[in-house]
């Protein structure tokens, strides 16, 4: 009989003697794994249970619910200890003391007297009260008898029945029973649904109150998402702002610190609360540490405002519901209202809102403007959307300059007498005759007749510090730009800021990222508007605002870059601000080009019609078109790069300084605009050519840009 060999294993190497036999070792099986005891299993099982997220979330629910019961009952307890005790009163007459504010003290020393007398001669009446009310039930239940006896009479007589004498008083007596047959009933019931009811009245007080453990409390309410502005979260906020003297005398008062505050007012998308510091605290302690104030309140640093009103030792605090002021406003009036129409004298620009939500307006009569800022936060459509609605008033007139140069202002074509738009040197030299031009018609008027009125006028720069920042000097060697005595722009500024407000003759500017340098301290302080978009620093808010403004709690620095666009801080006497306060803080309303040529066009069917100059004429005429079409040649078509190489060696004085805005701007609108061939643009010799036709077909002719 063979044996049959079984194979568990393949040998490494193959047997050196195919004839030899080689027998294979059968490996027996590992040991079993022994089966987890059923403890261990049940242990696993269970802490997976109670350590889930979902057993957690129960467990913060059933003790936060249960807690705003017994905190409930807690705070119902002590607001009745409060109401039948003078606890209260002490409380504020400690607070008061511990602020050193006496005269409050006495305030409520006699208060508590008064509720003392007051406490005394009820208890004296509780002597006298039981015969009173005995006496009292025995007249009432005899008058009641009577007159029931007495209404049986008449129906006795009406119905000529004497029985019908005791029918009101058993018909009273058989009501009395059904009463008590009800209770008796009902009573069961009540006595199970009354303690219901109770805990449900104290689950509802402690639940409005929070009154449970942070690590009881739902998420988005512990995280502070959405946490409501209560007077112990100020005062804790307060508390741990980590001023000693503050923290301390916190601690001493026995109300903990409510007595320092004011009511808390709902003020727009927030609330408002005003803070008597106590003895030994400054307020711009307070106002140093306005983003840990901010983050004791589980708020942002943006989302808390602190001004110093007219009180003395007091902060007031404007604290935003999360998140509001990240959601934007309405539009403006000025695109939703069609019939709106302007008054320079009596009426206010509708600008935006305030952070209480409130109509921001502001009246522009015989004022001085100045609008400053980071570099794309909105200052342009700031200062665009006060002209757009001032272009409403068909009395006034504009002079404008924009030293960037990219079409903000376009729409004002056709309505301002002088529109300049460029950055280059020339265009600054541009707008600085411009002004000089606004000066001579200011010393006109001044001369005039006394009475005469004149309509305003209002000189508008947009991008000033380019001017100020401009190297070009005249042929006296005088420059345009600086701060000096001798600089044209500069000293054009300052007389118009001096003496134009009396005439109707108004300076108003847009700057950016000021310094001393682009915008110097005299012209900055002729402004009586003065308002800042976000700024990196608090030097810089104090040159666009003013020490004053700053000091009272104005803080452009502290806003967002970009994120607070279009938010600024203005002080102005043209504009309310809230008593107490050196300035406000607006959201502007957000204007884009279409709605604004929208408005412009409203405003020029309002006036007889405006040739608008885009340039200070001077020297030689130029025809644009006609030079460029000479520099163009016989070419089919030639880069702008080159044609704008050709034109500075045609006349360096007048196109030495040209970009390919100036070059576009020219060319728009005449068919002959710069197009893209191969990759490059280009101007093409043949719509060169009808533009010309066309023209001279029509009998007009450019002015010299």
């Amino acid at each position: 009989m063979s044996e049959n060999v079984v194979r568990l294993h393949k040998d490494p190497e193959p047997p050196a003697d195919a004839g030899t036999v080689t027998t294979l070792t059968v490996v027996p099986d590992p040991a079993p794994v022994p089966p987890v005891p059923l403890w261990v299993r049940s242990g696993r099982a269970i802490r997976t249970a109670v350590t889930h997220e979902r057993t957690r979330t129960a467990a913060r629910a059933v003790a936060r619910h249960g807690l705003y019961t017994v905190n409930g009952g807690r705070i119902v307890a002590r607001r009745t200890w409060d109401g039948r005790t003078g606890a209260r009163y002490e409380r504020m007459l400690r607070a008061a003391e511990a602020t050193g504010n006496y005269e409050v003290a006495e305030e409520w020393e006699e208060r508590l007297q008064r509720f003392r007398d007051a406490r005394h001669r009820r208890r004296m009446d509780l002597l006298h009260s039981p015969l009173d009310v005995a006496k009292g039930v025995g007249v009432g239940v005899g008058m009641s008898i009577g007159v029931l006896v007495a209404l049986g009479v008449v129906m006795a007589i009406n119905n000529h029945d004497v029985t019908d004498v005791i029918t009101p008083l058993a018909a009273t007596i058989e009501f009395i029973g059904t009463l008590i047959r009800i209770v008796q009933i009902v009573w069961p019931y009540a006595v199970v649904i009354g303690p219901l009811v109770t805990l449900l009245g104290l689950w509802s007080v402690g639940a409005h109150q929070q009154a449970a453990p942070q690590w009881a409390l739902p998420d988005n309410v512990r995280s502070g998402e959405g946490e409501p502005i209560t007077p112990s979260i100020v005062v804790k906020a307060l508390r741990d702002l980590g001023i000693p003297a503050l923290r301390k005398a916190i601690q001493e008062m026995g109300d903990a610190g409510a007595g320092m505050l004011g009511p808390i007012r709902i003020a727009g998308c927030g609330v408002e609360v005003d803070v008597t510091l106590p003895s030994g605290v400054s307020t711009n302690e307070v106002q140093n540490r306005r983003r840990k104030l901010a983050e004791n309140l589980t708020r942002h640093e943006h989302e808390v405002f602190i001004t110093i009103p007219e009180a003395a030792r007091t902060v007031r605090l404007w604290i935003a519901d999360s998140g509001a002021l990240d959601e934007p406003i309405g539009p403006s009036p000025l695109v939703t209202d069609e019939t709106m129409t302007a008054d320079y004298a009596k009426g206010r620009a509708p600008w935006g809102q305030d952070l209480r939500g409130d109509a921001a307006a502001l009246s522009l009569y015989q004022r001085h403007l100045l609008i400053t800022g980071l570099s794309n936060q909105g200052k342009t459509v700031a200062l665009r959307s006060l002209a757009l609605w001032l272009s409403l008033d068909k009395s006034v007139q504009f002079l404008m300059g924009d030293l960037k140069g990219v079409g903000d202002w376009a729409m004002f074509d056709g309505l301002a007498t002088t529109l300049i738009q460029g950055p280059t040197d020339e265009h600054v030299i541009q707008v600085t005759e411009m002004v000089e031009g606004a000066v001579d018609e200011m010393n006109r008027r001044i001369q005039a007749p006394p009475g005469t009125v004149f309509p305003p006028l209002i000189v508008l720069v947009d991008e000033a510090q380019v001017a100020f920042m401009c190297p070009a000097k005249d042929e006296d060697k005088r420059p345009y730009g600086g701060s000096k005595a001798n600089s044209r722009y500069f000293m054009a500024v300052r007389k118009i800021h001096n003496q134009g407000r009396a005439v109707n003759v108004l300076m108003w500017q847009g700057t950016q990222d000021p310094t001393n340098e682009n915008l110097p301290k005299l012209v900055r302080e002729g402004a009586h508007t003065r308002a800042s978009l976000a700024l990196g620093t608090e030097s810089q808010a104090r040159m666009a605002l003013g020490d004053k403004a700053v000091d009272g709690g104005a803080a452009p620095n502290l806003l967002r870059p970009g994120l607070d666009r279009g938010t600024l801080v203005v002080a102005s006497d043209g504009i309310t601000i809230p008593a107490g306060q050196s300035s406000i803080t607006v959201r502007t309303h957000y204007i884009d080009d279409d709605a604004a040529e929208a408005i412009t066009d409203r405003a020029k069917a309002l006036r007889d019609g405006v040739t608008t100059l885009h340039a200070i004429e001077r020297g030689e005429e130029r025809d644009p078109l006609t030079d460029i079409a000479t520099v163009v040649g016989d070419a089919t078509r030639v880069r702008t790069q080159d044609v704008l190489k050709r034109l500075a060696v045609l006349n360096p004085d007048a196109y030495g300084k040209w970009s390919f805005l100036d070059l576009k701007r020219v060319l728009d609108g005449t068919g002959a605009e710069p197009y893209k061939s191969d990759g490059v643009m280009v101007v093409g010799r043949d719509r060169l050519a009808r533009a010309l036709a066309n023209r001279d077909g029509d009998g007009s002719a450019s002015a010299a840009e």
